[in-house]
């Protein structure tokens, strides 16, 4: 069951249905899943089909993607109804209009921060986004788009006002999560790796102890 009011939780990188059970009970509010070959959590269109279909009503299904073309999303569609596409590549605000217009559903552009310069690129998209994703950028040359358990300066967010929804990602624990909304004031988190005892592989306890540290500091 979803919490309708104070912090919003979104896990990412599920891949199996032990996971969607897991964030149903955790009473998480968007239920991700990675469309990208490198990664570990990335899964193909048949179990996309059998993994949103369990995903409870009242749960957001989010498809991330990185630089994706067309047939990714006309092939997703065809088997899975999902309800909000993440872009987590290098799509510009051009490319997010495309996307809405093409497949009539939301699209959450992720940024990566390190510095603040990197924040001079989010008004590009305040008008072609629905919703922003802050990650961290990855330090290592071959770091993937999300998912790699790092984080950033979270001062960088004080005080920071956009005139859509945002959500913090970015190397966040059971253990920091509280942290990160105290510091920054988001009003969505997002987490993938900080919930997993392996890589790829999430944990259910982990997934419940997450999600309640996010709803008592949001």
């Amino acid at each position: 069951m979803t919490d309708s009011s104070g912090i919003r939780i979104k896990v990412c990188g599920l891949t199996r249905p032990e996971d969607v059970t897991a964030i149903a009970e955790a009473g998480a509010d968007y239920a991700g899943f990675v469309f990208y070959e490198p990664s570990p959590r990335n899964i193909g269109l048949d179990v996309a089909a059998e993994l949103t279909r369990l995903v409870p009503d009242g749960i957001e299904k989010v498809a991330l993607t990185v630089n994706a073309p067309d047939a990714l999303f006309e092939g997703l569609l065809d088997v899975a109804r999902v309800d909000l596409i993440q872009c987590h590549g290098n799509e510009g605000p051009q490319r997010l209009e495309e996307l809405r217009d093409m497949f009539g559903l939301p699209v959450m552009k992720a940024i990566t921060i390190a510095t603040e310069a990197d924040l001079e690129a989010l008004p590009g998209y305040l008008e072609s986004a629905d919703q922003l994703l802050i990650d961290a950028k990855g330090s290592a040359a071959d770091a993937l788009p999300g998912g790699n358990g790092e984080s950033f300066d979270w001062s960088l967010l004080e005080g920071v006002e956009w005139d859509l929804p945002w959500m913090l990602a970015g190397g966040l624990t059971p253990d920091n999560v509280g942290e990160a909304i105290r510091v920054t004031g988001a009003g969505q988190v997002d987490v993938s790796s900080g919930v997993e005892s392996a890589r790829g592989i999430k944990d259910a306890g982990l997934i419940r102890a997450f999600c309640d540290a996010a709803r008592a500091a949001g």
